[in-house]
């Protein structure tokens, strides 16, 4: 789902993304669909172009006007590339300076391919599915989600590639990444509910989580002017988080580097004490259940909706410090995929539900769709 460039007379519905949410595409007729803008400021269907397998991925070139589509079979159209994948596209997009189509699949691999001479360039495998991209044009990274929680940074050459570094924080599989180069942060929404900030330019190993939705995150986006993320969920839920302001990081476990630490002492305790213990969310400390009768919204700490804390903690928490970080907003459709001009503040959303929705943002981003963004 893209939300196409205002330079350009497209505006919305890259239906191959609605498309393979689908159940009824065994016919193998797939039609793409390109909206122009009326004077009368209605979208009416003009382009079509049939393809022989379902779509599973598309990245547009706003500078160039250039789609790149991915597809089940595995092939990505664009005049004359190559196969890139053994499986469904997931991701992909296109660096115009190196004249790139980098591309993830369920093949378990990063492609990247040159567009002048058709030719493959190199391949990376993983050991679970790629589910999602992200790259930087600049230094040539690569950001890739897959289904196990990870996310692989890579620095593609050429004809070869290497391992930076692998962030893990998520219990479930990545559904969407978001890159911002100008403030170097990377963010990723997983299945597991939740949302995690990766400060990847500034404070080493900073990261923060954000806990509101009900359901898997399925696209986010990042306005870098307002600092401000949107993001989206299969249940409809589409949040708008305040991130200009100074949040507290997740506690960890310094031995095994997962969230809410304590979980080794926590299981020693267990076995001493034959009792359940639990972790508080907010010191990361584990107590009893006895100790650990409250629960609480923590905002700056990410958690929008209550969980539990010990007594102490509970008594520390000011009513100031369960003041909501993020609007709440319901899509009433399941969204599978969005995209926003942010120029303009518009959101593009479709879902399994075969309807595509266009979203006036302005009034919870905080700009104008005449003049565009305000000062906030």
């Amino acid at each position: 789902m893209f939300l196409i460039d205002s330079n350009f007379p497209l505006l919305a519905d890259s239906l191959m993304s609605l498309l393979q949410r689908f159940d009824g595409h065994e016919s193998g007729i797939i039609t793409i669909r390109v909206w122009l803008k009326r004077d009368s400021g209605q979208y009416w269907p003009s382009i079509y172009h049939t393809m022989s397998s379902p779509c599973s991925a598309m990245a547009y070139h706003h500078d160039s006007r250039r789609i790149f589509v991915g597809q089940d079979n595995g092939a990505i159209m664009n005049l004359f590339l190559p196969v890139a994948h053994q499986n469904r596209v997931s991701a992909i997009t296109f660096c115009l300076t190196s004249e790139w189509v980098i591309s993830t699949g369920h093949d378990k691999c990063i492609s990247w391919m040159c567009t002048r001479s058709g030719s493959m360039l190199g391949r990376h495998y993983f050991t679970s599915w790629a589910s999602c991209l992200q790259y930087d044009h600049e230094t040539r990274h690569a950001f890739v989600g897959d289904y196990s929680g990870q996310i692989t940074l890579l620095k593609l050459e050429q004809n070869t590639c290497s391992v930076i570094t692998t962030l893990k924080g998520h219990e479930g599989s990545i559904t969407s990444l978001w890159w911002d180069p100008v403030q170097r942060l990377l963010f990723s929404g997983a299945s597991d509910h939740s949302i995690i900030m990766w400060d990847i330019g500034g404070r080493k190993g900073r990261t923060l989580l954000l806990q509101g939705h009900h359901d898997k995150v399925q696209a986010i986006c990042y306005i870098q002017l307002t600092r401000q993320l949107v993001s989206c969920s299969a249940d409809g839920g589409i949040a708008v988080w305040n991130m200009d302001i100074s949040r507290e990081e997740v506690r960890s476990c310094p031995r095994s580097k997962t969230w809410f630490g304590g979980f080794f002492e926590a299981a020693v305790a267990w076995l001493t004490r034959f009792c359940r213990l639990h972790h508080c969310r907010k010191c990361g400390q584990a107590v009893c259940g006895k100790c650990s009768t409250k629960r609480s919204s923590y905002p700056i700490m990410g958690f929008e909706f209550q969980v539990r804390v010990c007594d102490s903690c509970f008594e520390s928490i000011k009513d100031e410090d369960r003041t909501s970080l993020a609007t709440f907003h319901e899509g009433k459709h399941n969204i599978s995929h969005m995209s926003m001009d942010i120029s303009r503040g518009l959101m593009v959303t479709c879902g399994s539900d075969r309807i595509v929705k266009i979203w006036d943002m302005t009034p919870v981003v905080g700009c104008s769709l005449a003049t565009g963004f305000s000062s906030r």
